[in-house]
């Protein structure tokens, strides 16, 4: 193969000859094409703002210049582009996608489910992804569980769907279908996180750190990976890890309580109730009515010595979960330390590593377990 038939030296070629005739549209034309599959989106905008300095973009060019923005993550620019092709009539469902695609990218998944539509999902399974995944960020999981099993029977092969049905088996509690979609999407990072969290659930210790260790090599910036290995340094009892990177896939997350609930209880078992105390504080910030919050509040105060506001935060958490663990346990301390921060620390150390039942697993254990679906 000769170095001008390559992608690199094609594109090479191609814009030597736009040296020689700068006004060629056609071959304007071309040189996106080649920068584009050569994965140059910098080279097809530029190109394409100098075909727009000499004429109006053909719909395809315009087409081309959304894809080359989006490519560069400019999501915002992206997302005009795809919408002025739309608003002049086009029903092309991968318009539709790629405007989904760049408003989910810009935080805005109530816009981007709005676009999508059933035709869409007929035609690329990367629409049936993005429905899946918009479900379950909003947190319509009552509505993200049975769409994304239809969707997986109508698109049965495609990884980004499977590795998206397979968390939302892991939220919906289904682990018989999480597995199914994990084990049928190989090397997706969050196939492999869904994995590891079901090893977590199962105490496979040793299992759940390879899974979340091969999803990071793939994906370092992956909030579910990052949080799974913390948790399973937490069952370890590598707590200060944990901690710091329970709270890293926290930060990435952004609002997701479990996991700033995680946190909180890896820097208690440090011992650093004021980093405990932020985490449990910012999951307060997020949502107000989530009974594990409140518990964990209580539990704090409690070895600080502020016993009121203990009784009202385990109170409040009873009243939004009956079967909070975080009020049980605060209840528990509350009538046996008499109000002496440390008896409280104590009767909660004891508790942290008392094993609940006859399998051995601790309190401690139980909250890496579950950390990730709280």
């Amino acid at each position: 193969m000769s170095k001008s038939s390559e992608p690199g030296g094609r594109l090479e070629t191609l814009l030597k000859f736009l040296e020689r005739d700068p006004n060629n549209l056609s071959l304007m034309t071309d040189i996106v094409d080649a920068a584009l599959q050569q994965q140059a989106p910098e080279v097809a905008r530029d190109i394409l703002d100098r075909y727009a300095s000499k004429a109006a973009l053909p719909e395809r060019e315009q087409n081309l210049r959304g894809l080359a923005l989006l490519q560069l993550g400019d999501f915002e620019n992206g997302a005009r582009a795809f919408q002025d092709l739309l608003s002049n009539g086009s029903d092309d469902p991968s318009l539709r996608f790629n405007l989904a695609w760049c408003l989910a990218s810009l935080h805005q998944p109530g816009e981007a489910l709005a676009l999508l539509r059933e035709p869409d999902f007929v035609a690329l399974p990367q629409a049936a992804a993005l429905y899946v995944h918009l479900l379950h960020d909003l947190g319509r999981i009552e509505d993200a569980l049975p769409e994304a099993k239809r969707l997986v029977d109508m698109h049965p092969d495609h990884r980004g769907l499977l590795a998206a049905a397979s968390m939302v088996g892991i939220d919906s509690e289904d682990l018989q279908f999480a597995a199914l979609c994990a084990q049928r999407a190989p090397g997706h990072p969050d196939a492999l996180s869904t994995l590891g969290t079901i090893a977590l659930s199962e105490d496979r210790g040793p299992d759940a750190a390879a899974f979340f260790g091969q999803a990071l090599e793939k994906d370092p910036q992956s909030p579910r990976a990052i949080i799974g290995m913390g948790l399973t340094e937490m069952l370890n009892g590598r707590h200060a890890q944990a901690a710091a990177d329970i709270e890293r896939g926290a930060t990435i997350f952004g609002d997701h309580l479990g996991s700033w609930v995680a946190a909180g209880w890896a820097y208690i078992f440090v011992g650093d109730l004021a980093q405990a105390r932020r985490c449990f504080e910012t999951a307060l910030a997020i949502d107000h009515n989530f009974g594990e919050t409140y518990g964990s509040l209580a539990v704090l105060d409690l070895m600080e010595g502020r016993i009121e506001e203990a009784r009202r935060e385990a109170q409040t958490a009873r009243r939004l979960n009956a079967e909070s663990f975080s009020a049980a346990l605060a209840n528990a301390m509350l009538l046996s330390s008499n109000g002496k921060p440390d008896q409280a620390r104590a009767i909660l150390d004891r508790a942290l590593h008392t094993p609940l039942d006859s399998s051995g697993r601790t309190i401690a254990q139980s909250l890496a377990r579950h950390g990730l679906s709280l």
